[in-house]
């Protein structure tokens, strides 16, 4: 079975590369050094301007069902900074649509980050990873954005004629109410409050993307005329197990995926990419900062 699945596996990519043009070559991105020792999460912040930007093919999710060959967005531009703390990566493209709230088939935006768990061994396949090769992804979740922005919807702002006369709450216990209050009740990270626009997640292989018990990604997105402009951050070192540790100087790969929820695309209806060589940049860290390792 798991010879089968990489032989799947191996065969997807060769698909997915093929669908690049002819001879077209995968530039590399290149995480230059900043000053600081903060998170890096504003997409609107003018370190990016001496970051070189670098256009990601996207391809179409043709692979699993249930697919999406009309999947939205075909291209990704991508710019990398570190701090020697934090390595971040801004995340542009164009979306005629701010899709940030979920109602019934109505789905939100997102974008993802996808490092290999181990960072200097052979990649696993960038879909998702595979059997014994880990990978963690970071997704960015405009739903999550707007509730850290303005504030958790309410029932009433989301559905304008529901009408309830009372809640299972105002009448039953804590403990018999549960069973009441759909994912929140069987604790479903996706629904808890969030402290951070991005779900850090890991994954080895197709179906079995798992919410990380600790959180240490971070980020920030922002829309406007047209085009989403988003930030996801982690440290370059940490205590978490399920990430990778990186340092100045590391090569690697990287590899992206975006939903456009304004048509139709959630779970593995999305655009994809295959890896792309990352490399951090090895400049000093600024006299006088710390680069000692840190957590969010």
């Amino acid at each position: 079975m798991k010879r089968r699945l990489l032989s799947v596996v191996t065969g997807a990519l060769a698909l997915g590369l093929a669908a690049l043009s002819p001879g077209q070559q995968v530039a590399e991105i290149v995480a230059i050094t900043v000053p600081g020792t903060n998170p890096i999460v504003d997409p609107s912040a003018p370190l990016w301007r001496d970051a070189r930007p670098v256009d990601v093919t996207l391809l179409p999710q043709t692979i699993v069902v249930p697919q999406k060959p009309d999947a939205a967005v075909r291209q990704l531009q991508v710019r990398a900074a570190h701090n020697a703390q934090w390595l971040a990566f801004r995340l542009e493209w164009a979306d005629p649509t701010e899709s940030n709230h979920i109602v019934l088939d109505n789905f939100g935006d997102q974008v993802a980050v996808e490092l290999p768990v181990d960072p200097h061994g052979p990649a696993p396949s960038p879909m998702m990873g595979n059997p014994g090769g880990r990978v963690n992804i970071m997704q960015w979740r405009a739903a999550f954005q707007r509730d850290i922005d303005r504030g958790p919807p309410t029932v009433q702002s989301l559905y304008p004629n529901a009408w309830a006369d009372v809640y299972p709450d105002q009448v039953l216990s804590v403990s018999d109410a549960r069973a009441y209050t759909g994912a929140l009740g069987v604790e479903n990270p996706i629904s808890r409050a969030a402290a951070s626009p991005v779900l850090d997640q890991m994954a080895e292989g197709w179906g079995t993307m798992t919410v990380k018990p600790e959180q240490y990604a971070v980020g920030r997105g922002v829309w406007k005329d047209g085009r989403w402009a988003v930030v996801i951050a982690r440290p370059l070192v940490s205590d978490d197990l399920n990430g990778p540790r990186l340092a100045r100087g590391d090569r690697t790969v990287v590899a992206f995926a975006v939903w456009e929820g304004g048509n139709g695309e959630v779970g593995s209806r999305k655009s994809w990419s295959t890896w792309v060589p990352l490399v951090i940049g090895s400049g000093g860290a600024q006299k006088g900062e710390s680069v000692k390792r840190q957590q969010p």
